[in-house]
């Protein structure tokens, strides 16, 4: 939920699967002054593949309603996973949280 409205996590790593250089993503909400929170992306790229934030993120403005658009993007190498292949978000957002103090 930002700003009153739900965002559904699925949907936006939906629509940003679609970029030709995204090979995974996870989008997680980050906590966020004005809005509560915000979604944020974290990106793996495909090998030989490049972009920048400001592709991602206007590739989601072309696709997504504004309040769905992530606030940040991050690229990784590897989304951290359980040995069933789940992402493990909180992770995620940990670090996040970690990298913002």
């Amino acid at each position: 939920i930002s700003g009153g409205e739900n965002i559904s996590s699925v949907e936006v790593e939906g629509v940003l699967l679609r970029h030709p250089a995204v090979q995974e993503v996870a989008i997680v909400g980050l906590p966020h002054e004005r809005w509560g929170e915000a979604p944020q992306a974290f990106v793996v790229l495909r090998a030989g593949s490049s972009a920048t934030a400001d592709e991602i993120r206007q590739f989601a403005r072309e696709h997504l309603a504004h309040f769905k658009v992530p606030q940040g993007v991050t690229f990784i190498d590897e989304l951290p996973k359980t040995a069933t292949g789940k992402i493990q978000k909180y992770l995620l957002r940990g670090g996040a949280a970690i990298a913002r103090q």
